[in-house]
This record gives structure tokens, sequence and C-alpha cells, in this order.
């Protein structure tokens, strides 16, 4: 079956094309991170963000163009918008050491945990929602802190599905945040 034949049937929903897309392509964009950053970790996730932003758009993928030059153009652009992020969060944490500057209370503020304590809830709430599928890879993933590998290793699943499963997790969950 040819690349197009492929994408076409990733558009439409196809579980087997989105994993025969990431399982050959992953090399691809992961070794292009990994140029970029030397932290295996944060290559690994700005991969999987760029698998997860590729699907999300692939409708507006123009087959005239090389498909694996689309993926590294959106992995690069992800990769700058971390690091614009990083520096902003830098700048923003250096004012959080000197909170007399903005004219901040040196205190935690109760309202603040509320908020936090809601925003928490809801997070729990929308995950709880998951099938436990999903919610088990994202837990392992982001509350564990386990790699691919290891996930894979825990489950029996092969690593591409697990990526695939993580990919599909997160956007079922920001979906469920979105309506909320």
């Amino acid at each position: 079956m040819a690349l197009n034949d492929y994408i076409r049937r990733a558009r439409q929903g196809d579980q087997q094309a989105f994993k025969y897309l990431l399982e050959k392509y992953w090399d691809d964009v992961y070794h292009f991170q990994k140029s970029l950053i030397n932290n295996e970790g944060e290559a690994e996730d700005i991969t999987l963000e760029t698998f997860a932003r590729a699907f999300d758009k692939l409708n507006l993928y123009n087959s005239r163009y090389s498909f694996k030059n689309w993926l590294l153009t959106i992995s690069k652009n992800l990769y700058h918008d971390r690091r614009a992020a990083n520096r902003r969060r830098q700048q923003t944490s250096s004012i959080d050491e000197h909170p007399h500057l903005l004219n901040l209370p040196d205190e935690w503020d109760p309202d603040d945990e509320d908020i936090l304590q809601s925003k928490l809830a809801e997070l729990k709430k929308a995950l709880a929602g998951l099938k436990t599928a999903y919610r088990e890879v994202l837990e392992m993933y982001y509350f564990n802190e386990l790699s691919y590998k290891e996930i894979a290793a825990r489950t029996g699943l092969s690593l591409s599905n697990v990526k695939i499963r993580i990919l599909r997790a997160k956007a079922l969950l920001a979906e469920k945040l979105r309506k909320r």
C-alpha cells in the first residue's frame, strides 16, 4: 500500500494506519529532536507531541509535499515553542524569587489553594472518565514517571501501541477537559 493510502485511511480514523505512520516515522522525528536536545525524555515527549499534533491536523497535510518533512516541520516548531515557554518560565521564576518586586504577598493565598484543588478534582474526574486502558497508561507515564519501554514491559503492549495509546489518551483527556 502507498503512503498516501495510509494517510487517507488515517484521516478516516483507521488505527492501523496511524500505527503504520507512527512506526515508519518515529525514528526520523525522534533522532531529529535528539539532534536538537541532548535529553532523551524531552526528545521523546516532543516526538510524541509531534505525532499528536500531526494526527490531529492530518486533514491539513498536502500530499504534494513530503510527509516526513511535514512531520519534521511540526517537530521543529514544537521545539521552538517549548524553548520559548522555558525562557518565559525562567523569567517568571526569577520574578517569583523576589515577590516584593511585584508587591506579591510572601505567603500562599488560601484562595489559590481552593482553585488548585478545584482544578485537580476536575482533572481527576476527567481522567476517571477515560477507558481503563487509556487511564492506566497516562497514570503510568505521568504519575509513575515510567518510560514508554517500561510501560510496554508492564502492560505487555508493543512500544508503538503504548505510544499510540498515550497519544490517544491525551487527546481524549484534553477533549473531556475542554467540554467542562
